[in-house]
């Protein structure tokens, strides 16, 4: 059964208050943004008996009034049976930086892991979703993305890795959590206040003890 934490899985629509800082004369003006959707599927069957498939997408909005933005992931096992069992497993993960006073954001994060006659597989979705609001635009700077980029490159090597899925359930976490930590160091390097800049949503289905 599906369990998710309190703000994963459902549609956020956040007045995201800017923390008493004013916009410069010279900046550029708020405009509606939208990501319509990161999308990672896989579907593993007696064709393809194990499928891994990973995003890991960087969205610099700037300064907005609104945003609409989406990660998704899906794993589907389909037709394998207990003798001859599948493993599809798909992780998204998505950062967003966006900067405004009042930016009304609609954000949704979704994992979903879907069996269709496939006893005994294993299908393992993960979304993890980082949105960065600040008072004023932020650029992640070289550095922040080559410490992001490492990451994405570990987050690939667990396709690789075979291995079983509490185990790969807790890399993916502990990848997550990392991610967190350089995206507030970003902030705290670009002089913003840190609390509550960045925001994560996570939501995984199909993996043990979810």
């Amino acid at each position: 059964m599906s369990q998710s934490t309190p703000l994963s899985r459902s549609v956020l629509r956040l007045g995201l208050l800017a923390a008493g800082v004013a916009a410069a004369a010279t900046a550029v003006p708020a405009q509606a943004a939208e990501i319509t959707l990161d999308n990672v599927r896989t579907t593993a069957n007696h064709h393809h008996h194990v499928q891994f498939r990973d995003s890991f997408a960087v969205h610099q909005l700037g300064r907005v009034d609104t945003a609409a933005v989406r990660n998704q992931a899906t794993a589907t096992g389909a037709g394998c049976t207990a003798d001859d069992a599948c493993r599809s497993v798909a992780l998204s993960f998505q950062i967003v930086t966006l900067a405004g006073q009042h930016v009304h954001l609609n954000a949704v994060n979704d994992g979903t892991a879907v069996n269709d006659h496939c006893t005994g597989c294993q299908t393992l979705a993960g979304a993890y979703q980082f949105v960065v609001s600040t008072p004023s635009p932020l650029r992640l700077s070289t550095a922040t993305r080559a410490r992001l980029a490492d990451v994405h490159r570990r987050l690939d090597a667990l396709g690789r890795s075979r291995l079983p899925a509490t185990e790969l359930k807790q890399q993916t976490d502990a990848l997550a959590a990392e991610v967190t930590g350089i995206l507030k160091d970003a902030v705290a390097a670009a002089n913003h206040p840190a609390e509550r800049a960045v925001t994560v949503h996570r939501h995984l289905e199909g993996w043990p003890g979810h």
